[in-house]
C-alpha cells in the first residue's frame, strides 16, 4: 500500500462512517411525541438497507478501520525509520545480536516487533517501530541486549546518585511528619491522633537512644513509606470502619513505623495513592510495562502486600531490579516455603500473598511470630511510677472488660457459659460499637459502653482488674495495653491450635504456623501472672482462673520491645544494617569438608553449645557470627522450637556459614550420604534412612519448617535483654 494513497482511503472510509454514526445518533434522540412520524420513516429507511444489526456492524467495520490504520501507521513510522538509518548508515548496524550472554535478546526484539504499540511507555522512550529502536530500548532502558557499539553511552547515562552521605539527626518536633500524613480519610485522623498523643514519649525515647549510641554515625536513608491498604485502588475497606469498632492494629502499626521512621531522623516521603506512588517512584506514562525514568530515588521503601502488588503493576522489570530496597509490612507473617513461587507452586504452599520471592527477612510483622521474618512491631503508652502506683491504688479488684469492639466477635458459641461463670464473681463491662440499638449478641448482663476514644478506653482500663479475650480479634495490640494498665489478660487456649490447615481465618495466609491461643506472644513471651491462658470450655479450670485473678496483685507492666524506645532501637538497628542488595562474600561449597583443628565452628568455653571460633576470619555479615549457636533439633521439631528450647532465637541469616558437610560433623551427625536438594526443612538429617540433606536455595533457609523424623541443622543466636528481634551485638 503507498503512504498517501492508503492513507486517504481510509480517512474518506472513515469520514463515511462518521457521518452514518452521527445520523444514528440523531435518531436516538429524537422526541417521540413531536417527530414520531418523521422517526418512523427513518427507521423504515435504515431496515430497508439493513434489516438488523446495523449498529454493530459499522462499529464492527469502524474498529477494523481503526485496526487498519494504527498497522498502516506502524507500517509507515517502519519506512520513516529504515530511510533514516539509510540516510545515517545504521542499517548493518541495527541486525538483531546472537550474543549468548544475551541469549533472549532475539526472542525480546520479536515481541517488540509485534507487542510495542500495546504500551504507550515505549514510546516514550523512543521505540518507533524499526529494530534500531528496539535494541536502543532493550539494551539502555531494559538490559536483555548489548549494548550498541555505534551509540554514544556518555551522554545517554542517567545521572548516579549521589555517592555523599548525610548523617541522620533524631528528632523531637513531629509536626512536619503531621502535614505530610495529610487528611482526608478517617483512618489518617486516626493515625494523627495517635502520633500526637505518643510524641512526648517519642522525644524522651530519642534522648534515651542517643545516649546509649554515644553520638555514633547514622547514615540519614531516603525513604518512601506507601500505605498500599489506605489506597482507593485496594478498596481501603478500613477507613469507613475507624469510627464503627473496625480493626485499628494496622494503623497502630502504620503510625508507630511512620513516626519511629521520622524521629530517627530520614528522609521520608509519605504515600496514600498509586498517583502518588508514580510520581515518588519515576512510573513513565502508560500501562506499567517498561522501567522506572531513573534509578531508584530511594534507599528504602516500606509498604504491604496491596502496595506491592501496585508497585508490580506499574514499576516494570525495575520492581525485580531493585525489589532488595523493598521492606513488606505483614501482620501475620510470610514463611520460607510459601514466599518461594516455585516451590510454593510445586508442593502446595500457593497462597494469595505468598510467591514474590523476597529475601524472608523483608517481611516485617506485628509480633515476632518466625524469625524467619524481621519483628517490626509497635508501641504501647508507657507509664512512668507515679502513674503505676495510682492505677494500682484505684482498681476495682471485681471489674472486667471484654475484648471485643464489633457485635460480630461476641458471636462465639458457648460464649455465654463462662461468662456467665465470670458475671458470679465480676461486673462485666463491653465497649460493643452500635448506632442506634443495643446489639443482642451482647449478653444482658454486660454493662457496655458503646465504642470510647482511646482516652475513655484507657482511664476504663486503668480501673478494671481483668481483660477478657474470647477468642477473636487474633494478635491485636489491645491486649498489651491493657496489661501496660494493670490488667490481667485472661484468655483462651485452642485445642488444637488454629492453622491454615483448620481454620478459616488463616486459610490463604502464607504461613502454616499454629497458633496456640487468642494472643501467642502474650503467651510465650509475657505468661503469669499478667497472663492465664486457659481451656475456656472447661468451665472447672476457667472459674479456677477468675478467682486466680482476683487475689493476685499485679503491676502494670509493657516489654521493652514495645516501648518507644524498645521500637526506635530496633528499627535503627534495621534500617543501619540490613542489606539485601549488596552480594554476599562468597563461602566454601556445601560438600567441602575440613579438619576439626581447621573448623571455624567449635564448641564455646564454658557451653555444651558449638559457636563461631573467636580466632577464625568472619565473613561480613549482619547479625554478627560472634553471636552464633548451633545445635541440633529433636525429632519433627521446627528449629524455632529448638532454639526457643535453648533461650535462643533462630537465625535464617546463619544457614549460609553452616549449610555444609564441616557443620554436620562437628554435631556428630552420622550421615550415610549427603544430599543437596532444593527443599524447605533442609539442612536436616533423616532419622530413618540415616542421611542429611543441604540445602541448595538459599531462599528456602527456614526457621519455621519441620518435618516427622527429620533432625533440623539450627543455627540460633543469643538474644539481647527484652529485645527479642536482636542480638547482644546488634546495636
Amino acid at each position: 500500500m503507498g503512504g498517501v494513497e492508503s492513507r486517504g482511503i481510509l480517512r474518506k472510509i472513515s469520514d463515511m462512517l462518521e457521518v452514518i454514526m452521527k445520523r444514528i445518533d440523531s435518531l436516538s434522540r429524537l422526541d417521540n411525541a413531536s417527530d414520531s412520524r418523521r422517526l418512523e420513516e427513518l427507521s423504515s429507511a435504515i431496515n430497508r438497507i439493513q434489516p438488523a444489526g446495523l449498529v454493530e456492524r459499522i462499529q464492527a467495520i469502524a474498529q477494523n478501520v481503526s485496526n487498519m490504520a494504527v498497522r498502516v501507521e506502524q507500517i509507515l513510522q517502519n519506512s520513516m525509520a529504515a530511510g533514516r538509518a539509510l540516510r545515517d548508515g545504521t542499517t548493518g548496524q541495527c541486525e538483531v545480536p546472537r550474543d549468548p550472554r544475551y541469549p533472549d535478546c532475539p526472542g525480546k526484539v520479536d515481541w517488540m516487533r509485534a507487542r510495542w504499540t500495546s504500551d504507550p511507555c515505549y514510546a516514550f522512550y523512543g521505540v518507533d517501530g524499526s529494530d534500531c529502536s528496539f535494541l536502543i530500548y532493550l539494551s539502555e532502558v531494559e538490559w536483555f541486549c548489548p549494548p550498541l557499539p555505534w551509540r554514544n553511552y556518555t551522554s545517554i547515562l542517567p545521572a548516579r546518585k549521589s555517592s555523599t552521605k548525610r548523617q541522620a539527626a533524631f528528632r523531637a518536633d513531629v509536626s512536619a511528619l503531621l502535614e505530610q500524613v495529610g487528611t482526608g480519610k478517617e483512618s489518617l485522623s486516626f493515625m494523627k491522633r495517635r502520633i500526637r498523643r505518643l510524641a512526648a514519649q517519642w522525644g524522651m525515647a530519642a534522648q534515651q537512644l542517643d545516649a546509649k549510641l554515644h553520638g555514633r554515625w547514622r547514615d540519614e536513608k531516603k525513604i518512601l513509606v506507601h500505605v498500599g491498604f489506605l489506597t482507593e485502588e485496594s478498596g481501603d475497606v478500613f477507613s469507613p470502619k475507624v469510627l464503627k469498632g473496625g480493626p485499628l492494629g494496622e494503623m497502630v502499626q502504620w503510625a508507630d513505623i511512620l513516626t519511629a521512621l521520622y524521629v530517627l531522623g530520614h528522609n521520608l516521603k509519605i504515600s496514600i495513592s498509586v498517583k502518588e506512588l508514580q510520581g515518588f517512584l519515576g512510573v513513565p506514562p502508560g500501562r506499567g510495562s517498561c522501567p522506572l525514568t531513573g534509578p531508584l530515588p530511594f534507599d528504602l521503601i516500606y509498604t504491604d502486600y496491596h502496595g506491592l502488588q501496585q508497585m508490580k503493576q506499574h514499576m516494570g522489570l525495575s520492581l525485580k531490579k531493585y525489589k532488595c530496597h523493598i521492606r513488606v509490612i505483614d501482620t501475620f507473617g510470610t514463611e520460607p516455603a510459601y514466599n518461594h513461587e516455585e516451590y510454593a507452586t510445586m508442593h502446595g504452599y500457593r497462597t494469595n500473598w505468598g510467591y514474590w520471592n523476597l529475601n524472608c527477612r523483608q517481611y516485617m510483622t506485628m509480633f515476632p511470630h518466625t524469625p524467619d521474618n524481621s519483628f517490626m512491631g509497635f508501641v504501647s503508652e508507657e507509664l512512668n511510677n507515679t502513674e503505676k502506683h495510682r492505677i494500682q491504688m484505684n482498681k476495682v479488684r471485681n471489674m472486667a472488660v471484654v475484648y471485643g469492639k464489633e457485635a460480630s466477635m461476641w458471636k462465639l458459641q458457648g460464649k455465654e457459659k463462662f461468662l456467665q461463670i465470670l458475671h458470679r464473681y465480676m461486673e462485666i463491662h463491653g465497649t460493643v460499637y452500635y448506632e442506634t440499638q443495643r446489639p443482642p449478641e451482647v449478653p444482658a448482663f454486660v454493662k457496655n459502653h458503646g465504642l470510647l476514644p482511646q482516652q475513655e478506653l484507657q482511664q476504663l482500663l486503668r480501673k478494671a482488674k481483668l481483660f477478657i479475650g474470647i477468642g477473636f480479634p487474633y494478635e491485636g495490640p489491645a491486649p498489651l495495653e491493657a496489661i501496660a494498665n494493670g490488667c490481667v489478660f485472661l484468655q483462651p487456649k485452642f485445642q488444637p491450635a488454629h492453622s491454615s490447615l483448620n481454620h478459616e481465618f488463616f486459610r490463604g495466609k502464607p504461613t502454616s504456623r499454629e497458633v496456640s491461643s487468642q494472643h501467642p506472644y502474650a503467651e510465650q513471651y509475657i505468661g503469669r501472672p499478667h497472663v492465664m491462658t486457659v481451656d475456656f470450655n472447661n468451665s472447672e479450670e476457667f472459674e479456677a482462673a477468675v478467682r486466680e485473678i482476683m487475689r493476685t496483685e499485679v503491676e502494670p507492666h509493657l516489654p521493652y520491645e514495645y516501648t518507644c524506645e524498645g521500637m526506635l532501637e530496633r528499627v535503627h538497628a534495621y534500617v543501619q544494617h540490613q542489606d539485601f542488595c549488596s552480594p554476599e562474600a562468597p563461602l566454601p561449597s556445601v560438600n567441602s569438608s575440613r579438619t576439626l583443628q581447621g573448623s571455624p565452628i567449635v564448641l564455646l568455653p564454658n557451653s555444651t553449645l558449638l559457636g563461631w571460633a573467636s580466632n577464625a576470619t568472619a565473613p561480613p555479615c549482619w547479625p554478627p557470627l560472634s553471636a552464633l549457636r548451633l545445635l541440633l533439633s529433636t525429632d519433627g521439631q521446627s528449629c524455632v522450637e529448638a532454639c526457643r528450647g535453648a533461650d535462643l532465637v533462630c537465625e535464617p541469616t546463619f544457614f549460609r556459614f553452616v549449610n555444609n558437610k564441616d557443620a554436620l560433623s562437628r554435631l556428630e551427625v552420622q550421615c550415610e550420604a549427603v544430599e543437596v536438594e532444593t527443599n524447605h526443612i533442609f539442612p536436616a538429617f533423616s532419622v530413618l534412612r540415616r542421611e542429611c540433606g543441604l540445602q541448595k536455595d538459599p531462599l528456602l533457609f527456614s526457621c519455621a519448617g519441620h518435618r516427622p523424623k527429620y533432625r533440623r541443622m539450627c543455627p540460633c543466636r543469643d538474644v539481647r535483654p527484652g529485645q527479642v528481634a536482636l542480638c547482644r551485638d546488634c546495636l
